[in-house]
């Protein structure tokens, strides 16, 4: 896909037998839902959708380990490091619906330390995936625990559900929080001074 309508040009590259396939599916979904797919308003949706569901899925074509090693470098700290505010966005796949939040994570070096970017991409490597937030907060801390070989890791992860407020008991503003920790994390007072410096409580 090409836009050059702002003066700049976008370029999204699918294959096209999965894209293909997968917008005859979604012309098949609309008409089951009772819509004409042929209507001027939804004549290119299908292949928009297609397109869309691979970008929201393209962790799975991602090596999340291979980005930590990608920039991977010995160093002698052993202070914690924290990226925290992460932006997340996820499918859920119990029902294909969005949801977001925040992620923080930390790690104590133990020889290696990595690129704060790095930390970032491997939390969205696996958010793009069809996910449940418990396992994406457990992926997360196990890639950086293998890879890195830190001391420990921390990861906490507050999110939005939209199957709870589109639908089922539409609560809007229910928040869920998950964690998982590991290493000298599972130490009481080095994971109170990770929740404080995030601003979380957990109950």
């Amino acid at each position: 896909m090409s836009d050059h309508s702002k003066g700049f040009e976008l370029i999204e590259k699918y294959p096209e037998p999965r894209t293909s396939e997968l917008t005859d599916y979604y012309r098949k979904i609309l008409r089951s839902l009772g819509e004409d797919p042929d209507r001027e308003g939804l004549l290119k949706t299908p292949e928009r959708v297609a397109k869309a569901m691979q970008f929201f899925t393209k962790g799975y074509h991602v090596d999340p380990a291979e980005i930590l090693r990608s920039a991977m470098f010995k160093e002698d700290y052993k202070q914690m490091v924290i990226v925290k505010d992460i932006e997340i966005y996820s499918l859920c796949e119990h029902h294909l619906v969005p949801f977001f939040g925040k992620a923080h994570v930390a790690y104590i070096p133990r020889e290696h330390i990595t690129g704060l970017s790095k930390i970032a991409r491997v939390v969205e490597a696996f958010a793009r995936r069809l996910q449940v937030q418990e396992r994406l907060t457990t992926q997360i801390k196990n890639c950086i625990h293998e890879t890195l070989n830190p001391l420990g890791v921390a990861v906490v992860i507050e999110a939005h559900h939209l199957c709870m407020s589109m639908r089922g008991v539409q609560k809007q503003n229910s928040i869920t929080t998950t964690s998982d920790f590991i290493g000298v994390f599972s130490n009481k007072e080095t994971r109170e001074e990770f929740l404080h410096l995030i601003g979380v409580k957990l109950h």
